[in-house]
């Protein structure tokens, strides 16, 4: 396992204290059914999520560890609240798609052991994921299914929460009427139960709405509520953004000083809380400020204050972002190796079995020949013409075996040979169109408007020769010679597969790597992953169970 340098002693001492504390609660009372220590094992889990901000590498391999342990101690709860966490770390990386995936699978867990109250909270969660996606059907599906949940368990600060994220959902798709409807929902709710924080982040979303509605005043209004109510809860990095904002409104109707007076006190919360993004937003902002003023010396200072702040921002990111994956990519090789090693022992035993059976079906035929032989011996001193006649049509017979076997084995040879000429042409030729297509996008990008119409259709016509059928018809039929009863046998286990389907299964029977198969087939990296999800969906595959080996078994 690779960990940077400067994390190795805080992860390992993390990880040693982290793991004795959690298991000596959960290992006897979890499955007691104890929720306190659930909820004390949420809150760790939670902490690590906190860690991620700063170490999101040390954080991810920590849980992982957990996961992996909750999986060997056959502890579904826990697995479940490790998933989501890992999630929780990926989506704040921007890695959505990892975060999805891992969310699902928590949400299948949550189920399975009748959690509803988590299953709405990772619902909620799987909502953002999903519109990151671009899937917004499904986020709106899944906070509907969260607020069922939470009004069948009259989970009043629940509902107040799925509100909140369903009136955001849609401002971001700019339907105001629809997200003032579902957070003055959230605001009465949250209002019910006096919950301070939420009625002022609700508040801040109302100004938010107000300000791109271009409505100055009553966006004031909630910024001002949304910030009295966050200095009662001593909410710093809240109160920042919402000074920030009341900067903006008034900069925008002309009151710059009064501007410059909120993001001065945005600014000196920000080195307060050492908090970067706040910085930077805050220096952008007196820079704008005092350009307003006429004061463009000041403007300049805080502009490339704001523009150090951003450089240090990147850098900090970038070195998160780098262990991260250094860390994915470790726990990802790291279950590779474990898949192929069992994998590997698998089919040891089948060799060895394969091996025996073959030895005594020798033992059993050389036995069988040798009676055979005796009885041709004692035949032939009865009859030396029979015995002659015999031998010859034996031997003929065994020639003509031979000769069969080798007329198969060549045809073989030369199918498999075909096919993977075939395939090698498929993969060249769409990475010579993929080529061209990316050189006739850079040439429609240009100013020379009398080229762009037939440049497009040139693009248009190469994108539709990455679908076309006849390759794929060549490609079955071939497939089908080598592999034959292939597809029949594939339809017992699914009758729901598709003709695309087949095309990615046929691929990875082959054993061809992914980098290959999405050239193939025309699609993305990302793509290729969900293709792949929802094939082992369709196959009815379970968690542990590997997908290509599996059609190797087939």
């Amino acid at each position: 396992m690779s960990v940077p340098a400067t994390g190795k002693h805080h992860y390992n001492s993390l990880r040693n204290s982290f793991l004795i504390f959690l298991f000596s609660l959960l290992t006897g009372t979890v499955q007691a059914g104890n929720n306190k220590t659930i909820t004390a094992a949420e809150e760790r889990l939670k902490y690590l999520g906190q860690l991620g901000q700063s170490t999101p590498d040390t954080a991810f391999l920590a849980v992982k560890d957990l996961y992996n342990d909750a999986v060997a101690r056959k502890n579904p709860l826990l697995q479940a609240l490790c998933l989501r966490q890992m999630g929780t770390i990926c989506y704040h990386l921007g890695h959505y798609a990892q975060a999805l995936d891992y969310h699902l699978q928590a949400g299948r867990l949550f189920r399975s052991q009748n959690k509803p109250a988590w299953v709405a909270a990772n619902l909620n969660d799987l909502g953002i994921l999903y519109y990151y996606n671009r899937e917004s059907r499904q986020s709106r599906k899944a906070y509907d299914e969260a607020m069922a949940i939470y009004k069948r368990l009259h989970n009043a600060e629940g509902i107040a929460v799925t509100y909140g994220k369903i009136g955001h959902l849609y401002e971001k798709h700019q339907r105001y009427d629809s997200a003032f409807y579902y957070q003055r929902q959230a605001l009465n709710a949250y209002q019910k139960i006096g919950h301070k924080y939420g009625i002022a982040k609700i508040y801040e979303n109302l100004g938010s709405i107000f300000e791109d509605l271009e409505q100055y005043d009553s966006a004031y209004h909630y910024f001002r509520q949304s910030l009295l109510l966050y200095q009662q809860t001593d909410n710093r990095v809240d109160r920042i953004e919402v000074l920030n904002n009341l900067g903006d409104i008034f900069r925008k109707t002309g009151h710059y000083r009064k501007g410059l007076e909120q993001t001065q006190q945005a600014l000196q919360l920000a080195h307060q809380t050492n908090e970067l993004y706040q910085l930077s937003a805050a220096c952008r902002d007196m820079g704008k400020s005092y350009h307003l003023l006429h004061r463009d010396d000041s403007s300049f200072y805080y502009l490339e204050l704001s523009r150090k702040y951003l450089l240090e921002i990147y850098s900090r990111e970038g070195i998160k972002e780098t262990a991260f994956l250094q860390a994915l990519y470790d726990t990802e090789k790291k279950n590779r190796e474990i898949e192929n090693l069992k994998y590997g022992r698998k089919i040891s035993m089948l060799i060895s079995i394969s091996v025996t059976a073959i030895i005594i079906l020798l033992i059993v035929s050389s036995i069988l020949i040798t009676n055979r032989q005796k009885l041709k011996i004692k035949n032939e001193r009865q009859n030396n013409h029979i015995y002659e006649t015999r031998h010859e049509l034996i031997q003929a017979e065994l020639k003509n075996k031979k000769m069969a076997e080798e007329q198969l084995k060549n045809q073989l040879e030369s199918k498999t040979k075909e096919l993977s000429i075939h395939t090698l042409h498929v993969i060249q030729k769409n990475q010579l169109l993929e080529e061209l297509r990316g050189r006739l996008e850079e040439i429609v990008k240009d100013e020379k408007r009398d080229q762009k119409k037939q440049l497009r259709q040139i693009i248009q016509r190469i994108g539709q020769n990455f679908n076309q059928d006849q390759y794929w018809a060549d490609f079955r039929n071939i497939f089908e010679q080598i592999h034959q009863s292939f597809f029949e046998n594939l339809k017992v286990h699914s009758e729901e597969l598709t003709a695309n389907d087949f095309r990615l299964i046929a691929l990875l029977k082959m054993n061809l790597g992914s980098g290959d198969i999405a050239t193939l087939l025309g699609i993305s990296p990302d793509s290729l992953r969900v293709a792949r999800y929802r094939l082992r969906k369709k196959l009815n595959l379970g968690q542990g169970e590997n997908l290509s080996a599996f059609l190797q078994t087939i």
